[in-house]
Formats: structure tokens, C-alpha cells, sequence
């Protein structure tokens, strides 16, 4: 963790961006008990990528939050992605040990309705 003089340092810029950079929601660095700001190494990268996005890509600050949001729904729909396949995986050793050995336990079955009809 970076006092904001330090992380401006290794960020490559003004204490004060990084201060804009927080107003305007793309940072939020933890804070001490006295109020003083602390970033991260996460935080310094994502510094570093939105600094590559307005200076090299040309992108306002309104451009790189909407960015950096799809990004992390990005992130958080490959990380679904791969809970889902993990539990697919699973549920199919499941199947396969059941199939060669028999079921471990029997399961209930479950009847579901379906508009007024039962299964």
C-alpha cells in the first residue's frame, strides 16, 4: 500500500489526478482511520490503463469508466463462466461414478408443475 506522493510517483502522475481520478469513480483507494489515502497495486494499474486510455487512446474520463465497467462485468461473467463449468464437470464425474458404480444414495424425485400440469 501507497501513500498518494508515492503511488503518483510510481503512477506517473500528479497526486492531484490521482484525486480527479477518485471523484470521478475510478479509483477508490482504502483509507486509514485518519483519513489518508492508501492504493494498492491493483490500483496502480488500473492508473496505468486509464492513463493509457486518455493520453494514447484519446478517451475523456466518461469514456474510461464506461470502459472499465463493461471490463468488469467482463470479468465477472467469465468468472460465472467458469464457476458453471466447474459444477458442470463435477455433476458429470458425479454421473460417471454413479453409472459405473450405481448411485450412492437415492435422490427424491422432483415433480415440478408446468401451467396446471403435473410431470
Amino acid at each position: 500500500m501507497y501513500v498518494i506522493s508515492i503511488a503518483a510517483g510510481l503512477a506517473g502522475c500528479h497526486p492531484r489526478t490521482l484525486r480527479i481520478y477518485e471523484e470521478e469513480g475510478l479509483l477508490d483507494p482504502v483509507r486509514t482511520d485518519t483519513n489518508i489515502r492508501l492504493y494498492s497495486d491493483e490500483d496502480l494499474e488500473r492508473v496505468r490503463a486509464i492513463r493509457y486510455l486518455t493520453q494514447t487512446r484519446g478517451v475523456n474520463l466518461a469514456g474510461v469508466k464506461l470502459l472499465l465497467q463493461l471490463r468488469d462485468a467482463a470479468d465477472l461473467m467469465d468468472e460465472i463462466a467458469t464457476e458453471l463449468a466447474r459444477e458442470d464437470a463435477e455433476a458429470e464425474a458425479q454421473q460417471t461414478i454413479e453409472v459405473t458404480h450405481g448411485p450412492t444414495t437415492r435422490r427424491p424425485r422432483l415433480r415440478q408443475r408446468q401451467k396446471g400440469v403435473e410431470l
